[in-house]
């Protein structure tokens, strides 16, 4: 939600942003083993070798997760994981939410290529959603990057209710102050 850069109220084409409103949801159904955490019960270590797991190859480092763990507005009960029967951390996302507006934002999220086509991903989603209503948030907010090239990801936010609603988002870089003399 406004981390990306762009000049001074220019529009610029961006992957399909998707939305639902959180109302209706199903309860996540995970496979017999598997179970949800949150980031508060794991390290950050832990937390980022999840990361790597989803987005293999992925240069994503144990200190970029401490760095993204420090940034405002992380919640470490926002940010959720499925643990596999074994221990592996299977699929995680971490949801960004904006009080104010009282939306949140899914990014990213991913799940370990050898535990794909469980459901691990719709599951994930909807523990997360009912997360994020509990939070405060009214709407759910997610792009699906690389759209129509990605349609695994489209259909899988598509099935949880997720529906595009823009491409063209406008980004103000905030003016700097003036300095005097």
């Amino acid at each position: 939600m406004g981390r990306g850069r762009a000049g001074r109220g220019r529009r610029r084409l961006l992957d399909p942003a998707n939305r639902r409103e959180l109302r209706d949801l199903p309860e996540p159904a995970l496979p017999a083993g598997f179970s949800f955490a949150t980031a508060e019960q794991v390290s950050p270590e832990a937390a980022a070798q999840a990361h790597r797991d989803a987005w293999h190859p992925s240069s994503f480092t144990d200190q970029g997760m401490r760095g993204v763990r420090e940034t405002w507005p992380y919640r470490p009960g926002l940010h959720v994981l499925v643990r596999a029967p074994g221990g592996t951390l299977a699929a995680t996302t971490i949801m960004w939410l904006d009080e104010a507006n009282r939306t949140a934002e899914f990014e990213p999220v991913g799940t370990h290529q050898g535990y794909r086509r469980l459901g691990l991903a719709r599951s994930l989603l909807r523990h997360g959603m009912r997360r994020a209503a509990a939070a405060g948030a009214t709407e759910m907010l997610v792009a699906c990057a690389g759209a129509p090239a990605h349609n695994a990801a489209r259909a899988l936010y598509y099935d949880a209710g997720f529906r595009e609603f823009t491409r063209e988002l406008p980004h103000v870089k905030p003016g700097a102050a003036r300095r005097a003399g």
